[in-house]
């Protein structure tokens, strides 16, 4: 049994959190309080009893970590650090105020939540990242504890998570299920069957609890369990009931993301809960002893790594290297230079080359498997710890993880991906695995950085670019083996392009990178010999481009540009292009491929895309 004066102070701060959420979103104008108020006895008896962490470093690497999924709670979370000492608790007043840190789902604006959560479905994958560090890279004994809310255990990366966290045996990874039972629009799938969850979890291998999610001795007794499971993780299935403790909201339709009004109404909620003034922030000692950290990890301003200290390329111009053989072997110089980096890969690292960092640093490569969701949020909680995460997979196969990806960017952290087989020269695995849509969907990644190397010697240079970038920043491979264009002492730059051929005579300029760059010189050098002179760059940097080159050369050749690319022709290359020098009076010219392409060999599908030498040769000479 636990002590009845610790049951008796966790459920004034419930009661407190219930009132925090209440009133904030009702000076907000909006919210989802009754999503708070479901949760908040087993928020409060996480923070102020069972989780160790010093409000005020939220860095400290010893601190246990909460990861809020049902990121629509976020007024709970706010309310909960508030009361933990985190910040003033007058500052919940700022809630949804475009001036606050506060925001309607949680992002690290808030400098005590781990990630942006929101998107429902992820916060268990992020959640694994956080253990998988914690258990295997810096071996620190923190638990990590999120919580979800039933509705999204709808979503698949939620199974991809779990599959995986058993997998890894993460018994430092604790799942908490707000079962109450009501989503936005109907009833759950499950509605308030505890045991449903259970089962579910359970054959994935977790060890499972269901408890009454408003009774503090099950809540602490499932908690005290949770902490002596070894070699599983825990899931906790709580029934509960949205809107708790105020009977108009009671597990009553109709008030998802719907605050209560201003006046009576929430004067009536409140005396429901009991609530007198001036009771805020008392019993703070609730709470466990704070950690303390033997080591400190900086996961904040991570630097960069320093230049010259990765092993440089070493290449013959002409030989024949695939850019995605050469990205494993500049990965593994990385990660000789470079304790931080962590590789990711799923079940395609023989084909992305990811292999060649297992051998060389097995203990910093997690095989993610067939779950490319549940591979870029584990990235996320990664780099939460300080790494920085590699993540590796064909092109294509980014694309049903783009939800992660974005909220990747809104977390803020700093991640590389890198995408193999683009386009259609990967020959004759057909459309399924060929990446033609993946320029349009990182470019749009805010903050993102997008490098498209044409050689080896490009592709090395691009891995040391991308770990010296803070932030998202996305390669792109190819999977044909292609000819070494560059001297090994040939440097690169974020933002620049390469011009390969100038003349003053120069007619039209002629845009490309990766395979199709290799297509525009065989056509350079068919045009010379029809004396018809054509200027070629390599748009190495697709975002940002280098606008000062490439205005240059067009004002140099007539204002006449063609850009060709093995992507589609909406939002690749050619757009990105287009969006730079159209302003300026540029007529752009696009070669992309513009339908569904089938199997074929390499030189086939370039050409019957209408990308190859011959097309360019054509459209130049139409052009002109």
């Amino acid at each position: 049994m636990i002590e009845t004066s610790i049951v008796e102070v966790l459920e004034r701060k419930a009661r407190q959190l219930r009132v925090h959420c209440l009133r904030t979103t009702s000076e907000a104008g909006s919210g989802h309080p009754t999503s708070c108020m479901s949760a908040a006895d087993l928020v409060a008896a996480l923070f102020f009893h069972v989780m160790r962490y010093d409000p005020q470093d939220p860095d400290d690497p010893a601190n246990d970590r909460f990861v809020l999924s049902k990121g629509h709670a976020a007024p709970l979370l706010y309310a909960a650090w508030a009361e933990a000492g985190a910040f003033p608790v007058e500052q919940l007043d700022t809630l949804r105020k475009l001036s606050s840190e506060l925001e309607g789902h949680p992002t690290p604006r808030f400098r005590w939540a781990e990630v942006a959560s929101g998107s429902l479905g992820q916060g268990l994958s992020l959640g694994l990242g956080i253990a998988l560090n914690g258990k295997y890279l810096d071996k620190l004994d923190y638990k990590v504890y999120v919580l979800l809310g039933d509705g999204e255990c709808a979503e698949g990366s939620v199974w991809e998570a779990a599959a995986l966290a058993r997998r890894y045996k993460l018994d430092n990874l604790v799942a908490l299920i707000d079962v109450n039972g009501l989503g936005q629009s109907q009833r759950t799938m499950y509605e308030f069957d505890v045991e449903s969850y259970r089962d579910r979890f359970d054959a994935f291998g977790w060890f499972t609890l269901g408890i009454d999610g408003h009774n503090f001795q099950e809540i602490l007794s499932a908690l005290e369990v949770a902490q002596r499971v070894k070699d599983q993780p825990v899931l906790i299935a709580a029934r509960t009931k949205k809107g708790k403790g105020v009977s108009f909201l009671e597990d009553r339709d109709g008030w998802h993301g719907k605050p209560v009004k201003k006046g009576e109404e929430l004067e009536r909620a409140l005396a429901e809960l009991n609530h007198t003034e001036g009771n805020s922030g008392a019993d703070r000692s609730a709470g466990k002893d704070r950690p303390t950290s033997s080591r400190r990890i900086s996961v904040a301003g991570i630097p960069s790594v320093p230049p010259g200290t990765m092993e440089p390329p070493y290449y013959r111009r002409g030989d024949q290297v695939a850019t995605r053989e050469a990205y494993g072997t500049a990965l593994v110089k990385l990660g000789d230079v470079d304790p931080r980096v962590v590789a990711l890969d799923g079940d395609v690292k023989n084909s992305t080359f990811a292999e060649k960092f297992l051998a060389a640093h097995p203990d910093r490569y997690f095989e993610m498997f067939i779950a490319e969701q549940n591979m870029v949020g584990a990235a996320v909680g990664l780099s939460t710890r300080g790494k920085v995460p590699f993540v590796s997979t064909f092109a294509a196969f980014l694309t049903r993880a783009f939800d992660h990806i974005r909220m990747s960017a809104i977390s803020r952290v700093n991640i590389k991906y890198v995408g193999s087989h683009a386009g259609v020269s990967i020959g004759e695995d057909g459309p399924s695995q060929m990446g033609l849509e993946d320029l349009a969907m990182m470019r749009a990644v805010p903050g993102s950085v997008v490098l498209y190397p044409s050689d080896a010697v490009a592709a090395e240079r691009a891995v040391e670019l991308a770990a010296r970038y803070r932030g998202i920043c996305y390669i792109r491979t190819n999977r044909p083996k292609t000819p070494v264009l560059y001297a090994n002492e040939e440097t690169f730059e974020i933002g620049k392009a390469k011009l390969l051929r100038s003349t003053p005579q120069d007619r039209v300029t002629v845009v490309a990178a990766g395979v199709t760059l290799l297509e525009a010189l065989r056509a350079w050098e068919e045009l010379q010999k029809e004396s018809i002179a054509v200027r070629v760059v390599d748009l190495f940097s697709v975002k940002p481009l280098d606008e000062v080159l490439l205005r240059k050369s067009a004002s140099e050749t007539s204002n006449l540009v063609l850009t060709v690319e093995d992507h589609y022709a909406d939002g690749g290359l050619g757009d990105a292009v287009a969006g730079a020098l159209a302003p300026h009076g540029v007529r752009v010219h696009k070669l992309a491929v513009r339908e569904i392409p089938t199997s074929g060999k390499p030189e086939e599908l370039l050409d019957a895309a209408g990308i190859s030498a011959r097309h360019i040769v054509q459209r130049i000479k139409e052009i002109l």
